[in-house]
């Protein structure tokens, strides 16, 4: 094993060990699973589709290929739709009897579940224990005593990264307060050859309204955040703006914030040098050349975490339900624990991976 994938491990770990104690309810059920063995005759082809490339996509290709490892009559295919690519493309081959894919991924709770309530998905509820996963995990994607997608491996936006050889460089420590934070940003503007202290990344979206949550979340509470998911509050609610006007404004205005930088462009100039840090997900472990320099920390206070996964369904249009079915199983329990062991940067949601799995 590489030293990178050994470090990358080591980071992810610390950051798991602090996502883990601040969430709420995880739970520790293990309950033993019997893996379903394929007795197709002919070998099948399925079509897989989901929203990694890049560094991303090859920890993803490491799953599907001990997927046919172990299943040699079924052979994967991987296709890249983003998910907003797909809830455009997909509806309409939908209503039409047709799919894009036989395995479908998105991080979209919400879509899977409107597209099994209107009839095209399979219900997945007798593959797996719910019991078996992060307590809630199934929620988004739960339509009654139906269950229309499966969870695979989560990810997590825990605070701002850093590079510990830069941090060194400039003595420069982890903030405990909001106004170290604010000096600490003071310091960092100050430095030659910084362009700003933290790096925005962009792309449709996010990663923008992740620092948001983030902010929200600090000086507002988990249950401000939920409300504004919920649509039980609004975000020019007073409360909220806030939040904006005493906190995220003036941290714009002092031109700590770079201009919106596309996200992985964003990663190659914070990791130059141009920029100190960059609020991203645990994904960004496997993405830069030396994982073992990586630091991180929340904003100062901060008690809660935005953490999600991306959800495995089956349209119930495909030629091969019960291969589709057999792989959308084998991705959500022991698919994960091969994902964790890669440089995915992600964690398990299914109980039965171990942490030092990962």
């Amino acid at each position: 094993m590489s030293t990178a994938s050994v470090t990358s491990k080591l980071v992810l770990v610390a950051a798991i060990t602090f996502i883990i104690g601040i969430l709420v309810g995880y739970g520790i059920a293990y309950v033993t699973i019997t893996p379903q063995q394929t007795t197709t005759a002919q070998k099948v082809k399925l079509i897989v589709i989901g929203p990694w490339a890049g560094d991303e996509m090859k920890a993803f290709k490491q799953v599907l290929d001990k997927f046919m490892e172990e299943h040699p009559n079924i052979e994967v295919e991987y296709r890249i739709y983003r998910a907003e690519d797909l809830a455009s493309i997909a509806p309409p081959q939908f209503e039409a009897g047709m799919a894009p894919g036989d395995v479908i991924f998105s991080a979209w709770g919400w879509w899977v579940k409107e597209m099994g309530e209107k009839g095209h998905l399979m219900d997945l509820s007798d593959l797996v224990s719910e019991d078996e996963y992060i307590k809630g995990i199934f929620d988004p994607v739960k339509s009654g005593d139906k269950i229309y997608g499966l969870p695979f491996t989560a990810w997590a936006k825990p605070g701002f990264w850093y590079r510990k050889s830069f941090f060194q460089k400039y003595g420069l420590k982890e903030p405990k307060t909001w106004d170290e934070f604010k000096q600490l940003l003071d310091n960092i503007k100050q430095i030659p050859g910084i362009e700003a202290p933290i790096v925005t990344g962009d792309s449709v979206g996010w990663p923008i309204s992740d620092i948001t949550e983030h902010f929200i979340i600090t000086f507002g509470g988990i249950d401000m955040q939920l409300k504004l998911i919920n649509g039980e509050l609004k975000f020019n609610d007073p409360q909220v703006k806030a939040i904006f006007e005493n906190y995220i404004v003036p941290l714009i205005k002092e031109g700590y914030f770079s201009e919106p930088i596309e996200w992985t462009k964003a990663i190659e100039e914070w990791w130059s040098g141009k920029y100190a840090l960059y609020f991203m997900g645990t994904w960004l472990t496997g993405m830069v050349d030396d994982p073992d320099d990586l630091g991180f920390f929340p904003l100062p206070g901060c008690k809660g975490v935005v953490m999600g996964t991306d959800y495995i369904f089956v349209p119930k249009y495909t030629e091969h339900p019960e291969e589709a079915k057999l792989l959308a199983k084998w991705l959500a329990t022991e698919g994960q624990r091969v994902h964790v062991g890669t440089h995915a940067g992600k964690f398990a949601t299914w109980l039965k991976v171990d942490i030092k799995d990962h």
